[in-house]
């Protein structure tokens, strides 16, 4: 049951899961969840604003877990231990922002508190006078007299996501314009030299502190015109980078001779398996996927892990894999690619959307964009090591094996990798 603006109910749970979710329709904006933790309602640092840029608080009780799709709906999610949070954080402010558009236009916008332990539904709320607002603070978890309780807010602005973070203490970083040209003044008069003097040297005055790097709201997209990024220009070279695929069926067919002669024969749950092929510095090479259980590990080579295996494709958050960049000069390369375990013929009238979050620096996404062969494997993005800098490159390149030869084994062929590939189950 949906709760009331200004209601409350007790969270007995040590870590949640908030979860804001809106009905997908063609024109509504991307909507973005944000977290804030505050003290006497402010952020103590902008190290306190958890969101798409800066995905995991320093205490490691917030994270910002991405989007995920399911039968039209899109969610958006974070991650809270409440075990966790500092003891001076009093509130941890629920936000969200409209990106492109207004809250007005987000159908059946709401946020929902589940026990990340057993998935069971604590609070909701349901937006129900959305206008103009661009961004908006849909709930905050607060504690009180020792006890966590969840209130459903729904206070909107106007100023979008960085009006909501400077209202709470964060510093923004404005793009910069040029100043106007100067004109410049008229030569001064020519003075007499003055005879020399003895002035007593000045004590050299100690070093500032740096100034805080203040907090980039901008995001990074990907498009066949602009497919490469660098991580490190745009900071985000260095800690966890999760990687996700979300995906929605734009329409189901029943079999073969679809419109355009599209390959796409839905039966059943949809299962989408994400993986990732790697090169180390040392020559080594290996795969990263459910198949198999070469689930990877983040600590240890590969410095790649694969979160798990979502069997009946209709996760809300899709499939999620982890890259270790504190270990980024032990990778060489690394191509992340999607196959079709089961569920479908092809890609084909699939919509899927790939972001990669590092834990600092801006997030990157794409789009996959149509499929026009019978493919069951896509080669999503190619990261590369240079020597001096990670990049990223939109791959979207839709493939299609020959008969008898692996999804797997077709990556393999047209990235080069030379490996030996033997038969494998779940």
């Amino acid at each position: 049951m949906s709760m009331l603006k200004g209601a409350n109910v007790p969270v007995s749970a040590p870590g949640v899961r908030v979860e804001l979710g809106w009905r997908s329709a063609p024109g509504t904006p991307d909507v973005d969840a944000s977290a804030l933790l505050l003290k006497a309602g402010k952020v103590r640092s902008d190290a306190d604003f958890v969101f798409y840029n800066q995905a995991a608080h320093a205490s490691g009780a917030v994270r910002y877990d991405g989007k995920g799709t399911g039968p039209g709906t899109v969610t958006d999610t974070l991650s809270v231990d409440l075990a966790r949070v500092e003891a001076d954080i009093e509130r941890i402010v629920v936000a969200a922002s409209a990106d492109g558009g207004n809250f007005g236009q987000v159908p059946g916008l709401y946020v929902r508190v589940l026990d990340a332990a057993t998935g069971a539904e604590i609070a909701r709320y349901d937006s129900q006078d959305a206008t103009v607002e661009t961004a908006f603070v849909l709930g905050e978890l607060y504690r009180r007299q020792g006890a966590w309780k969840f209130r459903s807010v729904g206070q909107g602005y106007s100023s979008g996501l960085e009006g909501l973070a400077t209202d709470f203490g964060i510093s923004v970083d404005e793009p910069q314009q040029a100043a106007a040209p100067m004109t410049p003044a008229p030569p001064a008069p020519v003075a007499a030299p003055a005879p020399p003097s003895y002035t007593p040297p000045v004590p050299a005055a100690p070093p500032a502190a740096p100034a805080p790097t203040p907090v980039r709201l901008s995001k990074v997209t990907l498009t066949k015109e602009a497919p490469t990024v660098s991580l490190s220009k745009q900071g985000g070279n260095s800690g966890e980078m999760r990687v996700n695929l979300s995906w929605q069926v734009r329409k189901q067919f029943k079999g073969w001779g679809a419109k355009l002669g599209r390959a796409v024969a839905m039966h059943g749950d949809l299962d989408l398996d994400l993986c990732a092929l790697y090169e180390l510095t040392d020559g080594r090479k290996g795969v990263v996927q459910a198949l198999g259980n070469a689930f990877g590990a983040l600590h240890q080579p590969p410095f790649i892990h694969l979160d798990g295996d979502d069997r009946t494709g209709g996760s809300a958050n899709g499939e999620n894999l982890s890259i270790n960049l504190d270990h980024k000069n032990q990778l060489r390369r690394v191509v992340i690619f999607v196959t079709i375990y089961e569920g479908a013929r092809s890609f084909a009238d699939l919509d899927a959307t790939v972001t990669l979050q590092p834990q600092n620096g801006a997030a990157i996404d794409f789009s996959l964009g149509e499929c026009t062969v019978p493919s069951t494997v896509c080669a999503l993005a190619l990261i590369t090591n240079t020597g001096s800098d990670l990049l990223v490159q939109r791959e979207a390149r839709f493939l299609v094996p020959e008969r008898g030869v692996s999804p797997q084994r077709t990556i393999d062929y047209a990235y080069g990798w030379g490996m030996n590939w033997t038969p494998g189950r779940k």
